[in-house]
């Protein structure tokens, strides 16, 4: 007999070509044996290289769908992508921690995508701090991160500093000491995250990739340092799957 799998929710775009957003979260989910739920925030018209469209699904329609998937699921982890404001991302994760305290929240800080479309520009950084204390994993990369500080520009001492809100994991694919190594901050501890190859093929959609297997990770039980290593090896396949910017899933 089989296993109930754990339920988990992408909050995010939807990204036609199958790299990104829900659909990329979904087959993620599925290679991670959990069961993956979608909400889009928005619908898009892209490719793996360019981008040409967007249109923002409303605020009441996407918590009218949260409300009604956690009256109906047991939700376990969501991962939260692409939003329009920091308003519309507060109010989301607000919404879920009252419906369920206990389901934890991954956000990959899309601010920009790969194709370079500005998705989300922060203004009130007060708003964004109290935003990061309800949610308990952050995912930015270099480039990211320096838009979620208004004084602070090295990436690291930005992340140590957020790590006070909650877990951030500054992805390496930009890290100009230690290329490909990740670095994961907690209130407590620091942990470096050791790539498994020197050669990777860059792949679009690969940090929701990432951010979707921590979040299948995380609700299967596993900490938030077994979930990012185990969710690290898992886009590293990912990204040595082909030569092409879509990669291929695999376990």
């Amino acid at each position: 007999m089989s296993k109930n799998r754990p339920f988990v929710l992408s909050i995010a775009g939807f990204d036609p070509s199958g790299g990104a957003g829900v659909v990329a979260d979904c087959k993620t989910f599925e290679q991670h044996k959990v069961y993956g739920l979608a909400i889009n925030t928005a619908n898009t018209i892209q490719t793996e290289n360019n981008f040409y469209e967007i249109e923002w699904t409303s605020l009441e329609f996407t918590t009218r769908s949260i409300e009604k998937l956690f009256n109906t699921y047991k939700i376990k982890a969501v991962k939260i992508g692409i939003v329009p404001s920091l308003f519309y991302l507060g109010t989301i994760v607000t919404l879920i921690k009252q419906l369920s305290p206990a389901t934890q929240i991954v956000w990959d800080t899309v601010v920009k995508s790969s194709t370079t479309f500005d998705f989300l520009e922060i203004k009130n950084y007060e708003s964004l701090r109290l935003i990061l204390s309800e949610i308990d994993l952050i995912t930015p990369n270099y480039n990211e991160i320096i838009k979620l500080s208004k004084e602070e520009t090295d990436p690291e001492s930005i992340a140590e500093t957020l790590s006070e809100h909650c877990a951030v994991l500054l992805k390496g694919g930009h890290n100009p000491g230690e290329p490909g190594v990740d670095y994961l901050y907690t209130k407590e501890h620091f942990f470096r995250l050791e790539p498994h190859h020197s050669e990777i093929y860059e792949k679009h959609g690969s940090g929701c990739v990432l951010s979707s297997a921590i979040t299948a990770n995380l609700s299967k039980e596993q900490d938030v340092l077994n979930a990012c290593k185990n969710a690290k090896i898992y886009i590293e396949n990912y990204l040595l799957s082909n030569h092409t910017k879509l990669g291929y899933h695999y376990v």
